[in-house]
């Protein structure tokens, strides 16, 4: 005590010493926090109940019209005391926290009883024992955000040594709500990052991969029954067309509105989830194979009614595919993989909806060995060029070939191209296939026209093959090798095809006319090309499809298809084949059509290249045509 100072009391050392107990509970009370509530409840408790302050509490101001205050937290506070003076900070308030937060530093009154600005408050006041008040701003990432406002009893309180002391506390406080903000932003991020790794950015729902979670535990759930649970995969097959025709923003729309149906179906722990740019996956709990085709139904009967997309009427088209937990398998991707196949199958089911079976696990099994044996067949001499023949209707004479494949196995003989086609598109083959394609049709050109043979032969191109940046170069350079003919070269290419990606395809198709080689639209009428983009091709002739030329005579929707087909083709300036030619019926009301040119069984079933140069068109149809 003979130590201390003469000029220091004991008295300032006591408030001293006070400020000091409160700067360590404080900083206790930061180091438990673990959220912005608990850390302002419990410091303002901290001053008052550790500290020994009359009151204690922390406000946050807002940067709004009226600059309000609004009061977080406190303690040791009278009821009413807060609708004594105005809780803001506008220029024209001169109490010590509204000063405090308008200077940016500490403001101090130890006899707020005799300040004659806050003569309104005297009275309560003095009721209260409120005599020195201390309010230090909080000053976060910053910015003013708050403050702190401290009241004492005594009118010796807040000293410089203790206002120093305080003010580290306040410090700390504003340090510790930034800290606290900080990491919430940051788990909130986290989390923002997790939500994104699992869900599906257009719809919300869960992705493949929660989906997939999901599946493994619940097929590993430990549990002494087994209950069985389905899982559907859905495909929306328009999608893909609306996402060309409409836009990306059209197509997200349309899924959304799929979505929002889907959840319909919904119950319980079952989970919806959007596994592909087109495919939602369900998982049915607690279903048996009777239940998971009830449920499919009820599903599909949602998606009935058509869907609105600027200002159109769409379809959405769906079709469902079931595998069942545990008799098609007991792992997350067993089951997913069957139910594709499943889903796949049920292209062909009237009731869109198909539940897997051995029989297409088999048929997945064999063509995966199909297209493992392709990748030997392409290089391995394995494959045959066909060309089937085109016959000119008004004069019954041979006009063209279209190049096909066939594929000699060693096993299962002769292998048409609708077996093995999309399964090379499917793997990445196609671009191979297209090769070889025009390499053996070169050549061919090459013999005939050695021979004196001069006939456009057809070759089809994929939609991969015009995406493919080298194709041009390699047609070019076929033609350098067999210095074929460029007018007896002619490509065909489908609506799908062209609707890829329009622009890249047009530009393509613009390289390959300056050849000089001609250009077909095959399968016409089954697309959704409007008719401005069919202008814009440098297309020849348009083909039409086999789907509508063979049931013609059978149906007045197919004839009419046709006929309003040759017309459009014909004040377009464009030639029109009819393929799918099977019957004497078929070729004379093409013929009293005026169509231009026939393809079918009914002229000639594809022939081995080497036999095509002797082929004669049928003496009958030259009489007809002769007529």
């Amino acid at each position: 005590m003979d130590s201390w100072p003469d000029s220091v009391s004991l008295d300032e050392y006591k408030r001293l010493y006070r400020a000091l107990r409160t700067l360590s509970a404080g900083n206790r009370t930061l180091a438990r926090a673990r959220d912005e509530e608990t850390l302002l409840h419990d410091m303002v408790h901290a001053i008052v109940e550790q500290g020994g302050y009359r009151m204690a509490w922390i406000g946050y101001a807002d940067h709004d019209e009226h600059k309000t205050i609004r009061v977080m937290a406190h303690a040791g506070v009278e009821e009413g005391i807060f609708e004594t003076f105005p809780l803001s900070w506008a220029d024209e308030i001169r109490h010590p926290t509204a000063l405090a937060l308008q200077s940016g530093a500490p403001r101090v009154g130890h006899l707020v009883q005799e300040d004659p600005a806050l003569a309104h408050l005297h009275a309560e006041q003095r009721k209260r024992g409120y005599v020195a008040v201390s309010a230090f701003p909080l000053v976060i990432d910053g910015r003013i955000g708050g403050n702190l406002s401290i009241i004492a009893s005594e009118a010796d309180a807040f000293r410089e040594e203790e206002v120093n002391v305080l003010g580290e506390l306040a410090e700390d406080v504003a340090f510790g709500i930034a800290a606290i903000r900080s990491r919430k932003r940051q788990e909130e991020a986290e989390a923002a990052l997790r939500h994104m790794a699992l869900h599906d950015g257009v719809t919300g729902l869960p992705n493949r991969v929660l989906f997939r979670s999901r599946l493994e535990a619940l097929a590993h759930e430990v549990s002494p029954t087994v209950h069985p649970f389905a899982v559907a995969l859905l495909s929306v097959d328009q999608f893909r067309e609306v996402n060309e025709m409409l836009g990306p923003d059209q197509g997200n729309a349309l899924m959304l509105q799929v979505t929002r149906r889907l959840e319909g179906a919904i119950d319980g722990a079952d989970l919806l989830a959007r596994v592909g740019d087109d495919e939602f996956a369900l998982l049915w709990c607690d279903t048996d194979a009777d239940r998971a085709m009830r449920k499919a139904t009820r599903v599909l009967a949602l998606l009935d009614e058509p869907l609105s997309l600027a200002e159109l009427a769409v379809d959405a088209r769906a079709r469902l595919g079931i595998a069942l937990f545990p008799g098609h398998g007991t792992e997350p991707d067993a089951l997913m993989r069957r139910a594709a196949v499943a889903a796949r199958e049920a292209r062909h089911s009237a009731a869109r909806c198909a539940v897997f079976t051995g029989d297409l696990d088999r048929e997945c099994s064999r063509n995966l060995a199909l297209i493992a044996e392709l990748h030997r067949a392409i290089a391995g001499g394995q494959l045959r060029l066909y060309c089937q023949p085109k016959v000119d209707l008004a004069s019954g004479a041979a006009c063209g070939a279209e190049a096909l494949v066939r594929w000699a196995h060693p096993d299962q003989g002769l292998i048409g191209p609708d077996r093995f086609i999309k399964l090379a598109e499917n793997a990445g083959l196609i671009t191979p296939l297209t090769d070889w394609m025009l390499g053996a049709a070169f050549r061919q050109l090459y013999a005939w026209q050695a021979d004196g043979l001069h006939i456009p032969l057809a070759i089809n191109l994929s939609a991969r093959d015009l995406l493919d940046a080298r194709l041009v170069e390699r047609i070019h350079g076929h033609f350098l090798t067999w210095g074929v003919e460029p007018a007896n070269v002619q490509f065909e290419l489908t609506e799908s095809a062209l609707l890829e990606d329009p622009d890249r395809s047009l530009e393509t198709l613009n390289e390959l006319k300056d050849m000089g080689v001609q250009l077909a639209v095959d399968d016409f009428g089954t697309g959704y090309s409007s008719l401005s983009y069919l202008q814009r091709l440098p297309a020849d002739s348009i083909k039409i499809d086999q789907s509508f030329v063979s049931r013609m005579m059978a149906h007045e929707g197919s004839d009419a298809i046709v006929r309003s087909t040759i017309d459009l083709g014909h004040d377009l300036g464009l030639g029109v084949t009819a393929e799918g030619v099977e019957d004497l019926e078929t070729w004379r009301r093409l013929t009293t059509l005026k169509c231009d040119l026939a393809q079918g069984y009914f002229v000639s079933p594809p022939l081995p290249a080497a036999a095509f140069a002797a082929w004669q068109v049928p003496a009958g149809l030259r009489q007809m045509a002769a007529h």
